[in-house]
């Protein structure tokens, strides 16, 4: 069994920051891509940033130059640095990855998200 927990989300003003935490447990084996996506009420869930294992970020053009995405393949775990935070960028964040568990399976995992909320 794999679990991704997030942690790290809350209430801030604009212009402040906040990291989000995503770290992957149990039968894990090898992550792939770790990314980070958001969704705002009444909206779909957007990509906010990826990271592949061993590749290059990509970010959603509506957080470039504001949001860092890293990992610590060590930890299993993905960070999501958020500065300049607007209040458009209030949603529930989900961290996701494709994991290659013990078993030799491999799929796609969600956490269970956490709320940002960023006051004007």
């Amino acid at each position: 069994q794999v679990q991704l927990v997030e942690s790290g989300g809350g209430l801030v003003q604009a212009g402040g920051s906040l990291r989000l935490s995503c770290a992957a447990s149990g039968s894990v084996r090898t992550i792939y891509n770790m990314g980070w996506y958001r969704q705002a009420p009444g909206q779909q869930r957007d990509l906010v940033a990826t990271l592949p294992l061993g590749g290059t970020a990509k970010y959603a053009d509506s957080v470039k130059g504001r949001f860092t995405i890293s990992r610590d393949n060590a930890k299993n775990t993905v960070y999501l640095i958020m500065n300049n935070l607007k209040p458009e960028d209030t949603a529930d964040y989900y961290c996701q990855a494709n994991i290659l568990n013990s078993f030799y399976r491999r799929a796609d995992y969600w956490g269970q998200g956490t709320q940002v909320t960023v006051s004007s």
